[in-house]
């Protein structure tokens, strides 16, 4: 069996998609609850200008993240596909948010794997230079874009991104939905190759 190239994104995807919400409905005085979050964009989603939300991200971002809760099963996927697979995390995140992110993922227990911090939404070129076979993510717009380059997608079901799907682009719910469709992908390749 060929080792897969599979790049992860980290908020939504390894973390509960919704675990800022309590910090950001506190700072900007909300009650909104995760069926609310039906676009990507916080800052719509507060109704606040990008401006407002990037201040409130630069006093607790760092907080954030530490305390971020890990979706179901995560840690334990992945450690299971880290043991067969080459395991790359690519994140929005900017460079200062390593420590955190680091310090997180030790906690976690998640296995050591490069982490590429992006700094924007834009993943397809990293995936490209890492020749990513499977990329999972939870926003709609990434996914669009790497399955136009060719890039296949286990989209993560969020209330914000239940739009339709372009062939390349598979939804999931958890990760055991992440294991099966790896172990779909595995035989897909083993029947190309015979």
């Amino acid at each position: 069996m060929k080792n897969l190239n599979i790049c992860i994104d980290i908020d939504g995807t390894i973390t509960d998609p919704y675990y800022w919400l309590d910090s950001a409905n506190k700072y900007f005085n909300k009650n909104l609850k995760p069926e609310d979050v039906i676009t990507y964009e916080i800052n719509e989603i507060m109704g606040v200008t990008v401006e407002e939300y990037f201040e409130f991200y630069e006093i607790h971002g760092e907080e954030i993240h530490l305390n971020a809760l890990a979706r179901e099963d995560a840690a334990y996927i992945i450690r299971d596909l880290a043991k067969v697979h080459n395991i790359f995390y690519v994140t929005a995140r900017e460079e200062k948010m390593s420590k955190a992110t680091q310090k997180w993922f030790e906690e976690h227990k998640l296995p050591k794997a490069p982490i590429y911090f992006i700094g924007g939404h834009y993943k397809v070129d990293k995936a490209k230079e890492l020749d990513c076979h499977i990329f999972i993510e939870d926003r709609y717009e990434n996914a669009k874009e790497l399955a136009l380059a060719g890039i296949d997608v286990l989209l993560f079901d969020c209330y914000y991104n239940r739009l339709p799907l372009l062939p390349g682009i598979t939804r999931i719910n958890n990760w055991l939905d992440v294991k099966k469709e790896v172990k779909n992908y595995e035989a897909t390749l083993s029947e190309e190759t015979a």
